[in-house]
């Protein structure tokens, strides 16, 4: 086996999702047409970059420089602007050094929406068998993960692992910032918790030692038969009613403790969640991808 098939450079993209915070009421004043590819669009479809270029044009692009060159994106069903603009109309082909497939995530009969990021994961796996025994990172489609923090995660030696943002470095209101998950830790750095919406004193206990609160951003690498019974197992979320991999992985801990190490990172990270969040990702690809093509090539 040579070093390149080593470090498995496979990446699978959650983009099933059904965006219903994005579709919500906003108040935000958008362009016509940014405001209909909200409204009707996948989060990951919006065209906020240049020429109207998708989301997840850049994360593709992200992805591409940080060495991965396996992508499966697990669409929804009915994500038709997907499916035409990457494989109909041929924008795949701008990522030369990618290949990219697609794996489609129904709704299950009596559902308004699929049944959650582990199931995606699951059926991302399932329909890539030849995957057994190898590592993988899988990510979000509605956030713009940066190269260095896709090359720790193709690069670290662990079984499995996942950034630990440092939630200083996160640049999000604190409101926002105390919605996500906070990550507990033992003394060498391997996962013993994920601890959603954190009260001040799970925040509190989980500063200690280190000075710092990690949270998760849910970008994750995993080995395939480690994860892939856990996907299965996760039970429905009692509020959301969905399938949650968090969740997963909290149980894979929970029944083999020091299975996922966790890298820690101080950055930002790029976020599309809400209608308000389209004008400052707008400036902010303005800014660091002036010239998309230059981008692609790693310049």
């Amino acid at each position: 086996m040579n070093a390149f098939s080593d470090i498995s450079p496979r990446i699978v993209i959650l983009a099933g999702g059904v965006s219903s915070r994005m579709k919500a009421f906003s108040r935000e004043n958008l362009h016509p047409d940014l405001q209909r590819d909200a409204n009707e669009k996948s989060k990951s479809m919006i065209g906020v970059g240049t020429d109207a270029r998708p989301f997840l044009d850049y994360l593709l692009c992200n992805i591409q420089n940080a060495g991965y060159r396996e992508v499966v994106i697990v669409i929804g069903e009915s994500d038709h602007a997907m499916y035409r603009y990457y494989w109909e109309d041929g924008h795949v082909r701008e990522f030369s050094r990618l290949h990219v497939s697609r794996v489609i995530q129904n709704i299950p009969p009596g559902r308004s929406k699929p049944l959650g990021t582990a199931d995606a994961l699951h059926v991302a796996l399932s329909a890539h068998p030849d995957w057994k025994d190898a590592k993988f990172t899988v990510c979000n489609s509605d956030n713009l993960y940066s190269v260095l923090a896709l090359s720790l995660l193709l690069r670290d030696p662990h079984d499995n692992a996942m950034i630990d943002y440092d939630r200083d470095g996160l640049r999000f209101s604190s409101d926002r910032i105390a919605q996500f998950s906070v990550i507990g830790r033992d003394e060498e750095g391997f996962l013993n918790d994920i601890i959603e919406k954190p009260s001040p004193d799970q925040i509190r206990a989980a500063t200690r030692g280190s000075g710092r609160v990690g949270v998760s951003m849910n970008i994750f690498r995993f080995r395939y038969d480690d994860i892939l019974p856990w996907l299965t197992a996760v039970p429905l979320h009692p509020v959301r009613n969905e399938k949650e991999l968090p969740v997963a992985v909290r149980m894979m801990v929970e029944a083999h403790p020091r299975s996922v190490f966790t890298i820690p990172l101080s950055e930002h990270v790029i976020d599309l969640t809400l209608q308000s969040d389209i004008p400052g990702v707008q400036e902010y690809l303005r800014s660091m991808y002036p010239d998309f093509a230059s981008s692609l090539k790693g310049k």
